[in-house]
């Protein structure tokens, strides 16, 4: 392999020359554009665990070193010194804002929060126990019925539009989900809270009391969202590239991430993680427990440790692992002992030789879930709430996109395995 060129002979002895391509970060690709037209063959990669799908400007990860960034700005000082409509900024923007900047995007989203009443007539059709994902995928695929006006993805002024409603009324479609299986009355938004605090408030106001907005509540939710908002290409950013590439309506695109973000291998590990927790009930369990884990005849995995990218320790969970500790210092006693049984299970598994052989270290679902369960939000809503935070990351890459002048429809090739041609039998005459 050379510098600029990866040379590739047949078996038959043709030769076909794939240029390399470097990235500012992270392993050089080879472009294999012409394979199929020089040479007759595809690539096999299950998973994509070796391709790269497209070239992108906005998430860096390197598994190898934990690193995760937005933009270039390492998440750790992102999630020290940034908010969430912050970093929303940088990730459709490229650059962090000024002051003045700030407080125009951030008023901008405050003045979408509300929905079209005939949205929240839609809501009523739904079964009272619907799960809150299967509501949120429904209802944000129907936005393109009300909000005709940002349909057409050529549009500059109408991506731009998109963007700032998506990202406004997103909450508070995740909090109607949420006053529906709980049988309450929907909460209007209000401007004059912060994105958290809003969803806090539409989250758990009731008409007949005042509702008290808990700051170290809304902290803790600035900080997941923050560390939520971009994972690079992972499985629900590629749907909705995907579903984007076909020049299908925005609204569209993002409900495909949304139910693709649904499983449980994907944004729905934490409540994955809480299960886990419940069933190995007390710290004696966990020698059994762990024991299990490394049983491959054993069905039971740890959740919440390793990752497909991560081949160290996930940035994200030394994060939150901190905040943890202050939402249950303040208002999450309740699940301390959920906690601890959390922190014993963490400290064995990485003293113990076979996690530390594979790399299985705790990942931000480990800890994420707790959090939520701290903060009063029912295990249901917890995919719903990464969604929230996810949702700029996926806008973001949608606009990227849509903006590519090599852009193509996505259409992946695979390896038939099915049968040769044959003919058509007649009924009568088949064995």
């Amino acid at each position: 392999m050379s510098k600029d060129v990866y040379t590739l002979t047949s078996p038959e002895g043709k030769t076909t020359e794939l240029p390399v391509r470097n990235g500012t970060m992270g392993p050089r690709v080879v472009d294999i554009g012409k394979l199929y037209r020089e040479q007759g063959v595809f690539t096999y990669d299950p998973g994509f665990v070796s391709t790269g799908s497209c070239e992108s400007e906005i998430t860096f990860i390197d598994g190898d070193k934990g690193l995760l960034m937005y933009r270039g700005y390492p998440v750790e000082q992102l999630a020290a010194h940034s908010s969430f409509i912050e970093v929303a900024y940088l990730l459709l923007y490229s650059e962090l804002p000024s002051a003045d900047q700030l407080a125009e995007f951030e008023e901008s989203i405050r003045r979408h929060t509300m929905l079209n009443e005939g949205m929240l007539r839609f809501f009523n059709g739904f079964r009272y126990d619907a799960h809150p994902m299967a509501v949120l995928s429904a209802v944000v695929g129907s936005m393109s019925a009300y909000y005709h006006d940002t349909m057409d993805v050529n549009d500059q002024r109408a991506r731009e539009v998109f963007t700032h409603r998506i990202l406004a009324k997103l909450p508070t479609i995740a909090a109607a989900a949420h006053k529906l299986t709980a049988g309450q009355p929907y909460v209007y938004p209000r401007n004059d809270l912060s994105y958290s605090e809003n969803l806090l408030h539409m989250l758990f106001a009731v008409p007949a009391e005042t509702y008290e907005i808990n700051e170290v509540a809304a902290q803790a939710l600035d900080l997941l969202f923050i560390l939520h908002a971009d994972h690079e290409q992972n499985c629900s950013t590629s749907t909705v590239r995907m579903a984007g590439s076909s020049g299908a309506n925005p609204y569209s695109a993002i409900a495909a991430g949304i139910a693709a973000l649904w499983g449980p291998a994907h944004g729905g590990a934490n409540e994955a993680v809480l299960r886990m927790l419940k069933e190995i009930g007390t710290a004696r369990n966990i020698p059994k427990y762990v024991a299990k884990a490394k049983d491959k005849d054993d069905p039971f995995r740890l959740m919440g440790f390793g990752h497909r990218v991560y081949k160290n320790f996930d940035p994200r969970a030394t994060i939150i692992r901190d905040m943890c500790h202050k939402v249950l210092a303040q208002n999450g006693q309740q699940d301390a002992p959920l906690f601890e049984l959390a922190l014993r299970l963490e400290e064995m598994a990485l003293k113990d030789e076979y996690f530390i052989e594979k790399n299985l270290y705790p990942n931000v679902d480990f800890y994420s879930g707790i959090i939520y369960r701290a903060l009063g939000i029912p295990t249901s809503m917890f995919t719903v709430m990464f969604a929230i935070g996810r949702t700029v990351g996926w806008v973001a890459h949608w606009r990227e996109m849509i903006r590519d002048p090599n852009g193509r429809i996505s259409r992946p090739r695979q390896l038939y395995t099915g049968s040769q041609q044959r003919d058509y039998m007649a009924i009568e005459k088949r064995g």
